[in-house]
């Protein structure tokens, strides 16, 4: 799936099928439904999802959280805008 048809999805009412977990949270984070998100995620502790973790803490205000969360994905805080790391991570994830 390309970035483009990515970004026209968020228009339908669910994730299309054959995203990954990570970029189903990463869509509904963009529909605007962070628990929806949250709960995808919560759960599965690989690099990934905890990138996806601490980016979604890091929106909710939670730095010390959203730290812990990209220590754990070997990454740091950036210093992009939310929309800039979100669009980061699905580029990278696509």
């Amino acid at each position: 799936m390309s970035y483009d048809n990515f970004i026209t999805g968020i228009q339908k009412d669910s994730p299309p099928e054959e995203l990954s977990i990570y970029l189903k949270a990463l869509w509904h984070d963009a529909k605007g439904d962070w628990d929806a998100a949250h709960k995808l995620i919560d759960s599965i502790e690989d690099k990934t999802a905890c990138w996806v973790h601490a980016y979604l803490h890091r929106k909710e205000g939670d730095q010390w959280n959203a730290n812990y969360w990209y220590k754990k994905a070997s990454k740091t805080m950036p210093s992009l805008s939310l929309k800039e790391e979100w669009d980061a991570i699905v580029k990278a994830l696509l």
